[in-house]
């Protein structure tokens, strides 16, 4: 079954580039699909709902609105991220550490994902195939760390990948037709990535809207089998 055959009720987390381009894709190409975007900084937009990463009772909020949904929840997508602020900043060695750094990073890049999952948990049903698709980075592989530097963020994504993994573990006893997908996006050209594009080898620097489609290519083609892969964007495997 393509994407454009899917039935349900589809959530983007996160307002930013990619994931407005991945609302945007899938309400045009997935008509039987109720697309929503959640997050905090929402334009007007009726299919929006609000959700706040770092307040624990907005999740109870937001779960109270996916409960009113009459159509079965099918696809959740968690393009939410953190790297740097006015305030924070990539460590580029270890006096750079400071405990809030850390803690910020964590906060969206580690807690928000599986939190997010526990709040939709209860939505998911046995005999309806799902997916719950969250972005990593390949900065997140302790195995491909090569270069060093960047503490905080490699530390959280790493977390991230272990919680979505160990997810995927319980999910495929409860929910045999569920699938959890931990994504590397590629580098896109999106604010987070805006101030390290010079790195960016030639061709390998992708617009939000390529980025959104390669994803969804891979959760479309993606059987249970598949769930708790640590994959990028090409559908390759990095290590973890």
């Amino acid at each position: 079954m393509t994407i454009q055959d899917w039935e349900g009720v589809a959530l983007i987390i996160g307002a930013g580039d990619i994931g407005t381009s991945i609302f945007d894709y899938l309400s045009t190409v997935a008509p039987m699909l109720d697309v929503f975007i959640c997050g905090r900084n929402l334009k007007n937009n009726h299919n929006a709902i609000y959700l706040d990463l770092e307040n624990d009772n907005s999740f109870t909020s937001f779960a109270n609105q996916v409960e009113v949904f009459n159509k079965p929840l099918r696809l959740v997508i968690n393009t939410s991220g953190f790297l740097y602020s006015n305030l924070v900043k990539p460590e580029k060695r270890l006096s750079h550490i400071n405990r809030s750094n850390i803690l910020k990073n964590f906060s969206i890049n580690a807690i928000a994902p599986i939190l997010i999952a526990k709040s939709i948990e209860k939505f998911i049903r046995i005999d309806c195939p799902f997916s719950f698709a969250s972005l990593s980075a390949r900065v997140g592989s302790i195995g491909d760390n090569r270069l060093g530097g960047w503490y905080s963020y490699r530390a959280s994504k790493a977390a991230q990948n272990q919680l979505l993994k160990t997810l995927s573990i319980e999910w495929r006893r409860k929910y045999p037709l569920a699938i959890v997908s931990i994504l590397h996006p590629g580098t896109c050209d999106t604010k987070l990535s805006k101030p390290f594009q010079t790195a960016v080898p030639k061709g390998k620097l992708f617009t939000p809207v390529q980025s959104c489609e390669y994803l969804i290519n891979i959760i479309a083609n993606q059987e249970p089998s598949d769930s708790g892969k640590f994959l990028a964007w090409d559908g390759s495997i990095i290590s973890w």
